[in-house]
């Protein structure tokens, strides 16, 4: 899902680009008031278990292969806006260092990946703590479909801003990169929800259960 340099139209890339920024701007302000000292480096924690994560590809199918986004899992721990401050970290090192996915292209990508999946978990984990009773059951439920739905997003996200670009018209990408993102995000959902699992099981004093639809300790 990473977009290269040069297939985005200057049009396209700054009009991503301004709430990709404005968006990790507010999520850095969230951080500052909402992470104590026993939270900080959570933020650190999931940046690198994203980062390392999406160095792993999987075989989906017809010779592609996808790699886990994290943005689900950075939402349930962190909360809607900090998993955009994490994932655009994650991409930044990712345009600069290792040239997986393009400078120019950087505001779109945090947009798809990163913001775009936050909010998406946001709004489900908002719902859940209103409909579904604090269980860890519900806690996974949401994991899991959030991981599925923030992939779905971004895919969905990217075929058009390549379609307003005039790379390729909407009606080619649109279908071929939601399914094979479905594919990828079920496998998103699997290791998100074998994340969140952990934690439940070890740290559940971290997750901000405003959002997340676990009982308190």
């Amino acid at each position: 899902m990473h977009i290269p340099d040069g297939f985005l139209s200057p049009e396209v890339a700054v009009a991503c680009a301004i709430p990709a920024a404005a968006a990790v701007g507010y999520g850095l302000r969230r951080a500052e008031r909402e992470l104590d000292d026993r939270r900080a480096p959570l933020l650190g924690v999931t940046a690198a278990f994203v980062f390392a994560a999406q160095m792993l590809n999987f075989p989906v199918a017809g010779g592609t292969s996808g790699h886990f986004l994290g943005a689900a899992l950075a939402a349930v721990l962190l909360g809607p806006w900090l998993a955009g401050v994490v994932l655009s970290v994650v991409l930044v090192v990712q345009a600069f260092v290792f040239a997986d996915g393009g400078v120019t292209a950087l505001g779109a990508n945090v947009l798809n990946m990163g913001v775009l999946g936050g909010l998406v978990v946001g709004g489900l984990m908002a719902a859940a703590t209103r409909l579904l009773p604090a269980s860890r059951r519900s806690a996974l439920v949401v994991a899991g479909a959030g991981a599925w739905l923030a992939v779905m997003a971004g895919a969905a996200a990217t075929s058009v801003e390549l379609a307003l670009s005039g790379t390729v018209p909407l009606g080619a990408v649109l279908p071929p990169m939601l399914g094979v993102h479905a594919l990828i995000g079920a496998g998103e959902a699997v290791i998100t929800v074998a994340a969140v699992s952990a934690v439940l099981a070890t740290r559940p004093d971290v997750l901000p259960r405003r959002h997340v639809p676990v009982p308190a300790a």
